[in-house]
């Protein structure tokens, strides 16, 4: 079972990369699942169009992994995420290179989203972190980032049907290389849109200086929205890398990226866009009871993913939508329901 894991990582990964022509990011991927896996035999082909894979055990432990820079840190972290309450030992890796550019999920997002939906799993303890040590951005990178996670031997089921309203919002405004007024001026735009709507709005400014600001100039904006029940929706932008692209005003990203928490409040849901195929995963690998969870309208990538489940575990999903009229607010919702295949980590190490 944890081979056909290994499987859909993989698999999904090749899908959403098979158009680009740059895939050093994708070698640098394989190279990261090979050291987190003991056994895996992977072989490519010389044209580098063939790719064989045959898993081997989840392993973990204590690691080091220079991503390349073409992509994010988020690019690699999204599959840790999924694979590493599963390891034989707890993993504890540091990832080095962008931690956040306009592509990918950026680490911030992810600490502030994916960690609590993990949790609601029954993967916590002082185990479960992200830790951002330097920040890089594009296109040189320099940043670097702690991983930590503890390995379960079966996940909890979810009910996760009702979102609740909005309480407070946090955020960061990060700038490196870059005058520390950036950060202020960007958390001062975000601030003119959000106090229309909400009281509890508090924005932490990060300016990185010396060996931690990583080797390239940049500033951005990440938001997250909690609701009373513990659901966090997230946004965020960052600025043009350097020598690509107009300049950005910092003004300028700061509304949009309030625009876009808006937005993701808008679509609503238990989960927000970024994170919907990770919950849907960890439903999938649960035990054998119900798990539920109301989404927002799927993402074209959470939609191919569901395909990958099919094919990997053989688990539909019922896919009810619910209109606005419903539940009263925002978009049309999808509440997804399934029973989980009882899967249990037998490579888990038992003291």
């Amino acid at each position: 079972m944890g081979d056909c894991l290994q499987k859909l990582i993989m698999s999904h990964h090749k899908m959403l990369n098979a158009t680009d022509s740059r895939i050093d990011f994708e070698a640098s991927f394989i190279r990261l699942i090979d050291k987190v896996t003991n056994g895996s035999r992977i072989e490519i082909n010389q044209t580098g169009t063939t790719l064989y894979y045959q898993p081997g055990l989840l392993y973990g432990g204590s690691l080091e992994h220079d991503c390349s820079p073409s992509r994010s840190i988020g690019y690699y972290l999204e599959s840790l995420l999924c694979l590493a309450p599963f390891m034989k030992h707890p993993l504890k890796i540091i990832l080095r290179g962008v931690t956040n550019d306009q592509v990918d999920p950026s680490v911030d997002v992810l600490k502030a989203t994916a960690l609590p939906l993990l949790k609601k799993f029954g993967i916590d303890g002082e185990g479960l972190e992200i830790k951002i040590n330097r920040r890089g951005m594009p296109p040189k990178g320099g940043g670097e980032i702690l991983f930590a996670c503890p390995v379960r031997k079966v996940l909890q089921p979810v009910q996760f049907t009702d979102p609740g309203k909005i309480k407070r919002i946090r955020g960061t405004a990060y700038s490196v290389r870059v005058s520390p007024q950036m950060a202020n001026r960007m958390v001062e735009s975000a601030r003119s849109i959000l106090n229309k709507f909400l009281p509890d709005i508090y924005i932490y400014t990060d300016h990185m200086k010396g060996v931690s600001s990583g080797k390239s100039p940049g500033f951005g904006l990440c938001l997250t929205a909690e609701t009373i029940n513990g659901t966090v929706l997230s946004a965020e932008l960052a600025s043009n890398p350097q020598g690509q692209g107009a300049a950005v005003l910092p003004e300028e990203l700061g509304q949009n990226c309030a625009k876009l928490l808006l937005e993701e409040v808008y679509r609503g849901g238990c989960v927000d866009s970024t994170n919907q195929s990770l919950v849907l995963l960890l439903m999938t690998l649960g035990q054998r009871d119900v798990s539920k969870v109301l989404l927002g309208p799927l993402s074209p990538y959470t939609i191919e993913f569901l395909r990958h489940l099919r094919s990997f575990f053989q688990i539909m999903f019922k896919i009810e939508t619910k209109t606005p009229e419903e539940e009263h607010m925002g978009g049309e919702k999808v509440l997804m329901t399934c029973v989980g295949i009882g899967f249990s980590n037998l490579s888990k190490t038992i003291r």
